[in-house]
């Protein structure tokens, strides 16, 4: 799915896929989506991403900064997803790497989320929440650099 993200039609398989996905993922989404709404009066904005496969809340007016992902959601504190970032790994001084692409790296929740559907959050948590030893992180990041990898076990 990451090749074809915001490219053009989907091939029914793919289509069908991404459906299954979506809706694999609904409770989650649906958790992003009150969260989203709540930071409508405090001046988040929706917009529909199709490249992200996401509703996009900017402007989301709580947390440090940066976004977060649940399901089809993404909240963000800023004004736009498509903005650079640094890797879990070079934030926490294990290594030097060049920033990456926010929305990549959101884009690639979104596919774990899909896969995972109601037992992202679980298995997430488990594997060390929001940290560099959280490998759905390190898979993240690995994809927004890459554009592959985005699933966090080896195939």
């Amino acid at each position: 799915m990451a090749a074809d993200a915001g490219r053009g039609r989907l091939s029914p398989a793919r289509a069908a896929l991404l459906a299954a996905g979506v809706a694999w993922t609904a409770p989650n989404t649906l958790l992003g989506l009150l969260a989203g709404v709540a930071g409508i009066p405090l001046g988040a904005r929706a917009r529909l991403s199709r490249r992200e496969r996401a509703l996009v809340f900017q402007h989301w007016p709580w947390g440090p900064g940066g976004a977060i992902t649940l399901g089809n959601v993404i909240l963000h504190t800023g004004p736009d997803l498509d903005c650079p970032c640094s890797t879990y790994a070079h934030r926490a001084g294990h290594a030097r790497e060049d920033a990456i692409n926010l929305a990549d790296h959101e884009r690639a929740h979104v596919y774990q989320y899909m896969t995972l559907g109601p037992l992202f959050l679980p298995v997430y948590l488990l594997c060390g929440g929001i940290s560099v030893r959280n490998r759905f992180e390190r898979a993240a990041d690995r994809y927004a650099a890459t554009g592959r990898g985005w699933w966090p076990w080896p195939g």
